[in-house]
């Protein structure tokens, strides 16, 4: 046993290596990224041979996680949750198929949106999934939550969730270290049928998948992550989720608190604790991170005339990632917001890096499409989104990752033209592929630029699984071998990259430019390292 300092992402990494997986798979999403990173740079992953590449999506993520599964080995597939909603095919079913080796799935919501499209609670997927969610309140909980998933996710057959967030994923703390165990070896099911989904055997698994949910609950009743500490004061009970429970100890802890507090950090929720507090005291208040899933959940208890408080009636924040300060509010403790922010402090919108070869790509987009005025450009997930803002204004759309192509074969198909469509290298092989194959097959008049810097750039310079293929790939989805155009996007070639955009804005039919060039920030990296 030692005690090191690591983030909530590197905990539960080094809580799963520590508890003897052999495999993760994910993609890189923040605030998810760092699990698998950890890995990749981990002496005993490396010596002990742990899968750890980076999978094409979430959905071939999940997918390889449950073929792991299958073979009796512990894995985790990891991502952020709008990233869940991609695996979300997989993941249900999962719940159907069960699990022969401990299967953790590991979300990273992102509330307050730091980089994402939205808010989504992850808990309501395990809910409708009717498996088993662990949401850790600090670090420590997060490494502990590995060795308990997979014994739990063995124990019952069924993949376990553990959610994070944002603030938990990354920010440190000291964790204490157990005995490592030893992998498991490689078994098969013992049902041949387990992981077989006709509708006959489909039916049979639900049947027993509902009747489970009460042996689920009295697992959470049993649970050493939630717990319930009784007090004199029944006027006001607290219900306080994952972080939540953390932000509730950091303003009480040195009080003389005598109000019952009931930590819940394991789903479902345990009822006779839920009951108990709903039972005895006049109002409850729910802190929760994300969406107020536990505090609907409430109104299905019997309650009598408790009233219930939470993000619904204004309590806390109805949207953004909680506080300290928000829940000394909802307490009635004294204000520690602070003073407000001075005028003369203005905010720094994110902007793409000094010499990012996207510059060069819109830039030259921008003027080949100057004189026509009903073009419109369909951007896509990545740190090129930033073409959105001054001083480019390049783009129209961002809706999630491949809807730049899809988008735009909509729009040309609705008679738009010229529809341009902006898509990233890995978010091409992520989820782009299918798109531009609905293009060929449609014979839309469209131009898709894959920009290609070498890099997953927006999540910090990872691999991805297309390097170096795209134009192949291209060709084999039927584009037209002259109409693959590969230009360098620099200061000095863009004439010559404007002629090329002018020239397959002019062809009717599909077309693809690949603006290749490496990114700054990874190149600096690779310098870094040579010196």
């Amino acid at each position: 046993m030692k005690k090191i300092l690591l983030l909530g992402d590197e905990a539960l990494a080094q809580g799963a290596i520590d508890a003897g997986i052999s495999g993760f798979f994910g993609y890189p999403g923040t605030p998810s990224t760092e699990i698998i990173e950890y890995v990749q740079k981990n002496k005993v992953a490396i010596e002990k041979d742990i899968h750890r590449t980076w999978a094409s999506n979430e959905k071939t993520a999940m997918e390889e996680a449950v073929g792991m599964s299958y073979a009796g080995k512990r894995t985790m597939a990891t991502m952020k949750h709008v990233g869940l909603n991609v695996a979300a095919d997989p993941f249900m079913n999962s719940a159907m198929t069960g699990a022969n080796g401990g299967l953790i799935v590991a979300v990273a919501d992102d509330p307050s949106m730091h980089s994402s499209q939205n808010e989504q609670d992850s808990r309501v997927f395990a809910n409708f999934a009717l498996i088993p969610c662990i949401e850790p309140s600090n670090q420590q909980e997060c490494y502990e939550a590995v060795f308990y998933g997979f014994e739990l996710s063995e124990k019952f057959k069924l993949p376990v969730m553990v959610r994070l967030e944002t603030r938990l994923s990354h920010s440190r703390s000291g964790v204490v270290t157990k005995e490592m165990q030893a992998e498991n070896k490689l078994s098969f099911p013992d049902d041949p049928n387990q992981f077989m989904l006709l509708p006959a055997f489909s039916r049979m698994k639900y049947d027993k998948l509902v009747p489970l949910q009460a042996q689920l609950e009295k697992a959470s009743e049993e649970s050493p992550f939630n717990k319930y500490v009784d007090g004199p004061d029944k006027t006001l009970g607290i219900i306080a989720c994952g972080l939540g429970y953390n932000y509730l100890m950091e303003n009480v802890r040195k009080l003389d608190f005598k109000h019952p507090i009931l930590k819940v950090s394991q789903y479902p929720l345990p009822r006779k604790q839920v009951e108990k507090i709903m039972k005895e005291c006049d109002q409850v208040l729910v802190i929760e991170e994300g969406m107020p899933v536990v505090e609907q959940q409430l109104k299905g208890f019997v309650s009598g005339n408790t009233k219930i408080k939470g993000r619904l009636d204004g309590s806390l924040p109805r949207v953004g990632e909680l506080n300290p300060n928000h829940v000394a509010k909802a307490l009635g403790l004294p204000n520690t917001f602070g003073e407000e922010k001075p005028d003369f402090i203005s905010n720094r919108p994110p902007a793409l890096c000094v010499g990012c070869p996207h510059i060069d790509s819109y830039k030259a987009i921008n003027e080949a499409l100057k004189e026509t005025p009903n073009g419109r450009v369909f951007s896509d997930i990545g740190c090129y989104t930033l073409g959105f803002l001054p001083p480019y204004n390049a783009i129209n759309t961002c809706l999630d990752m491949g809807a730049s192509i899809t988008m735009a074969k909509g729009a040309s198909d609705a008679g738009i033209h010229p529809a341009i469509a902006v898509i990233g290298d890995s978010t091409f092989f992520h989820s782009g592929i299918t798109g531009l194959m609905d293009c060929v097959f449609d014979k839309n008049n469209l131009v898709v630029v894959i920009l290609d810097n070498s890099t997953t750039g927006m999540t910090g310079g990872q691999d991805y699984t297309g390097f170096g293929r795209i134009e192949a790939v291209c060709k084999g989805l039927g584009v037209e071998e002259e109409h693959i155009r590969v230009i360098t996007p620099l200061p000095k070639q863009h004439q010559e990259n404007v002629q090329v955009f002018l020239e397959e804005i002019a062809y009717n039919g599909v077309s693809v430019i690949i603006p290749r060039r490496e990114c700054v920030q990874t190149l600096k990296k690779k310098l870094k390292s040579r010196r």
